[in-house]
């Protein structure tokens, strides 16, 4: 062999060889694999998938009722480059802080597929996003799965990572929750920001009970919300028996005991009950004659409730719209924290609390543009 070819194949050899230890040096423990530009992650999701992504993806696409909301709450908006149907769709209510703030910059984008997780893999693989993010609440008919996501992955050919969108209703869905910003935060490299929002999640919770956890049981005010969203406007027997509101602020609910699901109630009940206050979710103007408002107007066994009759009917903002709207759930609290314990809340300016909570979570104070959007009856008395 010519002393040529030997330093050939020695030069060879010694590349190879820093290849593999190049190689080796980029798997750690975490799963990530090293490259330059093509540095991967492989990361668990909420269905106990393993799935490859890009390390720090340049371009994701989000399916499913909420998924989006998600995505603007880690700062990653911009990453966005399709989205379904209901961020194109103009209508005449929006109840989306996270469209109030970035929707003319959403509806710009390429359509993914319909809402409600219903995707269209075509229009997606015509997109090409680095990353499909895939999402919806255990339970309902809007859940996703790993079989679905698996489906999308195999028809895409693109990483589906798939998680259960969560609530603070209960301790099992709010773990839902942060798992699922966590398992996005990971894909996105924003587990700073996941953990950020967590953080703020709990710490606005136990202000809230704080202010309100040595009020004896005798003096604590009993309440009941009614015209609750769930996939559209309702009337007055449409509640929530573990709405986080009343539970952080130490009310009692009415209509506690009845589970923690959504659930309509008979009129009969919430007379009997007669409540000492009465929350209405203004999302209910979206029905005819103002829904809920409407029957405590001109319903005879409801004008008799005490609470109308007492001027104790006040309006929150429905948080149930295309999925729960967490910085909703506690601007309302701050409401009702300040509305049944005033002497509790006398540093609280609800409008001004509720613009910190958003521009916290969607990095703009748009409690001004959400409330004009049902009449300005948020946050304030129902006359009747």
């Amino acid at each position: 062999m010519s002393n040529h070819r030997y330093t050939g194949y020695l030069a060879a050899a010694m590349l190879a060889a820093l290849v593999v230890l190049m190689i080796a040096a980029g798997c750690t423990s975490t799963g990530t694999v090293q490259g330059g530009a093509d540095q991967t992650v492989t990361i668990t999701d909420g269905f106990g998938r393993s799935v490859t992504v890009p390390a720090a993806p340049e371009s994701v696409v989000c399916s499913g009722s909420g998924c989006l909301r998600y995505l603007v709450y880690l700062q990653s908006q911009d990453l966005a480059i399709g989205v379904d149907d209901i961020e194109k769709e103009g209508r005449a209510i929006e109840g989306r802080p996270y469209a109030l703030a970035y929707g003319a910059h959403f509806a710009d984008l390429p359509l993914i597929g319909e809402f409600r997780g219903k995707d269209d893999p075509e229009k997606i693989l015509g997109i090409g996003p680095a990353v499909i993010l895939k999402t919806g609440s255990t339970g309902t008919a809007y859940a996703t799965s790993a079989g679905e996501a698996d489906k999308l992955q195999e028809k895409t050919g693109i990483p589906v990572v798939a998680f259960p969108y969560g609530s603070l209703r209960n301790d099992a869905e709010q773990a839902e929750m942060y798992a699922g910003l966590r398992t996005m935060g990971e894909v996105l490299d924003k587990q700073d920001r996941a953990e950020e929002v967590i953080a703020y999640i709990e710490a606005t919770i136990a202000d809230l009970e704080a202010r309100t956890a040595d009020i004896p049981e005798s003096e604590q005010k009993t309440a009941y919300v009614g015209g609750v969203s769930s996939a559209g406007a309702h009337g007055i027997i449409s509640t929530e028996p573990a709405y986080p509101p009343f539970l952080w602020v130490n009310a009692k609910n009415a209509a506690a005991g009845l589970g923690t699901a959504h659930a309509d109630v008979a009129k009969e009940a919430l007379v009997d009950w007669d409540p000492e206050y009465i929350f209405i979710d203004v999302g209910t103007i979206q029905m005819e004659n103002d829904g809920a408002i409407g029957e405590l107007k001109t319903d005879p066994a409801l004008q008799g409730l005490s609470a109308s009759k007492e001027g104790r009917v006040y309006g929150v903002l429905p948080y149930n719209f295309y999925n729960t709207n967490y910085g909703t759930v506690l601007a309302d609290a701050y409401f009702i924290g300040k509305t049944l314990y005033p002497d509790r809340f006398t540093d609280i300016d609800p409008e001004e609390k509720a613009d910190e909570i958003y521009t916290f979570f969607v990095g703009k104070p748009v409690f001004s543009d959400l409330n004009s959007q049902y009449r300005n009856l948020g946050f304030g008395e129902i006359p009747l």
